[in-house]
């Protein structure tokens, strides 16, 4: 009887043992490559592109706030589905997004906020726009582009900041046509600053996947650019909008 209840015991020890360790796993990857955070330890690339800074810090966001920063602007945003103006007919953009800041844009938020002047301390770079974009599956994308010219006729550095899951962001050169394409991982708590030259040289692209994957929200902070034509569902007339 003895050797039968240290049996149970045991069993139930390495029972709850592993479902502990399931408990936690499953915690860990809210997101796909949220098991690979290495709490603390931000890790910085400097991409050296041929006429423009591309720089990337992964893990710039601790788990825990970018875990919470999803949440909150998931659920807490006024997402709008855009649409555009392609040939003669008026599209939607697959992917749901958000001003804020200006004018013509939502209020900042305290998150906003708190991720703005944390990115601004990095980059040494004073942003007055953020576009929110939110991926919510492997359908969503955005097309090949560069960022058009800003009104005050120079372009400016833009911040993006990834959180959710992991999507590829891919850039090429506009003229050398034969220079391979760079993938870049966006992963959760990200932070990828684009120096003002890369709209010149450079354009990018989040490709569709057919992987099951979760949602992803970017934000790109930005210097004004009030001259951009914007359409939303509904309108026929295009409205100005704050950043592009």
């Amino acid at each position: 009887m003895s050797q039968m209840i240290a049996r149970l015991v045991e069993y139930n020890t390495k029972f709850i043992s592993i479902s502990r360790d399931f408990y936690t796993f499953a915690l860990m990857n809210l997101f796909e490559d949220i098991a690979l955070f290495d709490e603390g330890k931000k890790q910085f690339k400097d991409f050296e592109l041929p006429g423009a800074h591309l720089q990337l810090w992964e893990q710039f966001f601790t788990k825990a706030e970018s875990d919470r920063y999803f949440i909150t602007l998931r659920d807490g945003t006024p997402w709008q589905q855009r649409v555009r103006k392609m040939y003669d007919k008026i599209v939607p953009d697959p992917r749901l997004t958000a001003f804020y800041g200006g004018a013509n844009g939502n209020e900042w938020t305290a998150d906003l906020l708190t991720i703005k002047a944390t990115i601004e301390a990095e980059s040494r770079v004073c942003f007055d726009r953020v576009l929110l974009n939110y991926y919510r599956d492997g359908n969503d994308s955005v097309a090949w582009h560069s960022d058009t010219l800003p009104a005050d006729g120079k372009h400016h550095p833009i911040a993006s900041v990834t959180f959710g899951e992991t999507r590829v962001f891919k850039v090429r050169h506009k003229s050398q046509k034969n220079a391979p394409t760079l993938d870049i991982p966006l992963t959760h708590g990200s932070f990828l600053l684009m120096g003002e030259t890369m709209q010149e040289h450079y354009e990018h692209h989040i490709p569709k996947t057919t992987r099951s994957v979760a949602g992803r929200i970017n934000l790109t902070f930005r210097i004004s650019e009030p001259a951009k034509q914007i359409y939303f569902a509904g309108q026929t007339e295009p409205t100005h909008s704050p950043i592009i």
